[in-house]
């Protein structure tokens, strides 16, 4: 068997891993992590919390726009709320993403970005999900956390 020749279960078929869909395209069976976590109100909690923490701290509030806190608080959480498989509203309204982009003009070093992950997990204990979805959630923000990161000093 050569190392590209996936492992099989009984009878040769090559084992897959098994995801359950409503449909042949369709969601998980399980739901989409914004239905199962409480859809818009958790993520508006989870949003608010964080930036109650992020006012507060003197590395990474002066990046925020204290004038427009609340279209801040707007645009992370229909942000959030789009990915994790809700409504559309975010893209509608603001175009593509286009995180990195829209991050470029901050100066995101890694005493900010490990700032903004302390603010993120704090609000994210605040919530008390299941374990799993808040392990899945945790993963996506901290991965995005690094790749937000643009200053090496």
């Amino acid at each position: 068997m050569s190392d590209l020749t996936p492992p099989t279960r009984g009878g040769g078929v090559p084992a897959q891993p098994i995801t359950l869909r409503v449909g042949e395209h369709g969601t998980s069976a399980t739901g989409s992590l914004y239905e199962r976590i409480g859809g818009a109100p958790t993520f508006d909690r989870l949003v608010r919390r964080f930036y109650e923490g992020v006012q507060r701290d003197a590395v990474i509030w002066p990046m925020y726009p204290a004038d427009d806190l609340e279209g801040a608080i707007w645009r992370l959480s229909a942000f959030l709320q789009q990915y994790w498989g809700g409504p559309g509203t975010y893209s509608e309204e603001r175009g593509h993403p286009r995180l990195r982009m829209r991050h470029n003009p901050f100066r995101i070093t890694s005493e900010a970005r490990e700032r903004w992950l302390h603010h993120m997990h704090e609000a994210v204990e605040s919530l008390s999900l299941a374990p799993l979805d808040q392990a899945e959630l945790w993963a996506y923000l901290d991965r995005a956390a690094h790749a937000m990161t643009n200053t090496f000093d």
